[in-house]
């Protein structure tokens, strides 16, 4: 079979209509929107594009699932997630495929988040065992206090483009987990991984209604109605801060619990006494892991002052020997951006630092042809003024900036809104200790590029969030306490 007969076949596998009540169908009205290839800007196929009577449509089936859901023994509920958990191994590639195809991504990073999604399945099918309350004697001795927890209930779920296996894992298999239905709306960009994703869990016995999957062009639309639909109890988003802050907003009339992983501007901070090689290491995974369309990528460089001319040119010397092209083909590790819009963006904050006085030691520009492009960067001598220090960049370019001290390191990295994640690297023990316990950020690698971790409490702090996925935390965003007062 060859390459492109291989798409065909593996994207024709993928159901493109909406998931409603254990059903797959049409749109309201029958509407359809295209999913695009991004490295090359066609067109790969059209599915459904959902109504705001479809997004209450789906609540409805939610709804009307949600007691038979919770009561469901949490043993099925984990044997669920952990078929789902081998089923998502055994089919990697396929869905690989079908990741990068719609996201643009080199086929062995779609591998990689498969795995890594998987692993959401498999840490949730434990927590789903490990739901625990308590009973205790009261001070007074005349009573006891018995404490619950149950599911919170319908819970909805905006996903965004750049995992869109994982960010759909890390959501649906603590809500699974917990006992809650959904309704799922995937980021238009890349729906085809999230039906890949129902199909696997309609495969391995989730009850029709559990989970309700809705593609639509315009997000505002269906979501409006869902939270302001006084049946929804729980609201999780990932994605900017703009957008976050507006959702949180909505939230507020119905007082929705609410998980918001928001926008990053993470620093990655190499002292003095840092092994440099390493450096170099965890730098291309912060930054270059998924095209540095990722908040946890590293999006600005501060590098002691000692060491930054010599760390720019072997970032610059391995950045530049990365293979730039379509995702499908072999040797590829660098794909394109997401669209046109975002290639834009990356282009605009590297000209902006380029013209206050940034050196491009490597790259620095869009690259012709189809498909959205853009040349692995590296600027040196970024002076504190330029936006690509201040904004997310959600590309390969990589700015450094050096600094005298620790203190102003420090100061520098925790000078911006955001506080998802902060890498760190030095030699030091006491430093390493000083400098986490400083940083304003919800994660830290320390003396490593890579924080993800299905186990570990993912999220961030100021306006980089609110809440923790993954990890024992995970499971409490979708439970509710309950106290029972009890007299003997």
């Amino acid at each position: 079979m060859s390459i492109a007969t291989r798409e065909q076949a593996v994207l024709d596998g993928v159901e493109k209509r909406l998931y409603i009540g254990g059903e797959w169908r049409e749109a309201d009205g029958g509407g359809t929107l295209a999913v695009e290839d991004p490295a090359t800007g066609e067109a790969l196929c059209e599915i459904a594009d959902a109504t705001p009577a479809d997004a209450t449509t789906a609540l409805d089936a939610a709804v009307a699932s949600q007691a038979e859901w919770a009561a469901t023994p949490a043993n099925r509920r984990a044997e669920i997630l952990w078929r789902a958990f081998e089923l998502l191994n055994e089919r990697a590639d396929d869905l690989a495929l079908v990741m990068t195809l719609e996201m643009g991504k080199a086929l062995a990073e779609s591998k990689a988040e498969i795995a890594y999604a998987a692993e959401f399945f498999r840490w949730f099918s434990g927590e789903a065992l490990r739901i625990e309350g308590s009973y205790k004697v009261a001070a007074n001795a005349a009573s006891r206090v018995l404490v619950m927890r149950q599911p919170i209930g319908p819970s909805f779920f905006i996903t965004p483009w750049n995992f869109p296996t994982a960010m759909g894992t890390r959501k649906v298999g603590p809500a699974i987990a917990a006992g809650c239905t959904m309704v799922w709306k995937p980021a238009q960009q890349t729906p085809l991984s999230a039906f890949a994703l129902a199909q696997i869990l309609e495969e391995c016995g989730l009850p029709g209604g559990v989970l309700n999957l809705i593609t639509s062009s315009s997000s505002s639309s269906v979501a409006g109605p869902l939270i302001a639909d006084p049946r929804l109890r729980k609201l999780s988003f990932t994605g900017s801060t703009e957008v976050g802050r507006k959702l949180i907003a909505q939230a507020a009339d119905n007082v929705l619990k609410v998980s918001m992983e928001l926008g990053g501007n993470a620093p990655f901070l190499i002292f003095d006494d840092a092994d440099l090689d390493a450096a170099v290491e965890g730098a291309m995974i912060a930054k270059m892991r998924n095209i540095g369309e990722a908040c946890t990528s590293a999006n600005r460089f501060h590098v002691a002052a000692g060491l930054a001319d010599e760390f720019a040119s072997r970032l610059a010397k391995r950045m530049g020997g990365l293979r730039v092209g379509r995702g499908t083909e072999e040797g590829v590790e660098i794909g394109p951006l997401i669209d046109d819009d975002q290639r834009g963006k990356v282009a605009e904050l590297v000209d902006d630092a380029v013209g206050k006085g940034a050196k491009a030691i490597l790259g620095g520009s869009t690259i012709d042809g189809t498909g959205y492009f853009f040349e692995p960067t590296v600027l040196g001598a970024v002076p504190a003024e330029a936006r690509v220090l201040r904004e997310e960049i959600f590309g390969p370019v990589a700015p450094i900036a050096s600094f005298d001290s620790e203190q102003e390191a420090v100061a520098a990295a925790n000078d911006t809104e955001y506080g998802l994640v902060a890498y760190v690297f030095t030699r030091d023990l006491k430093r390493a200790l000083r400098v986490c316990e400083s940083l304003e950020t919800g994660m830290i690698g320390l003396n490593q590029g890579m924080v993800s971790n299905a186990g570990a409490p993912f999220g961030g702090v100021k306006q980089s969030g609110i809440g923790r996925e993954g990890g024992n935390e995970g499971i409490e965003e979708y439970l509710e306490t309950k106290y029972v007062a009890i007299n003997v």
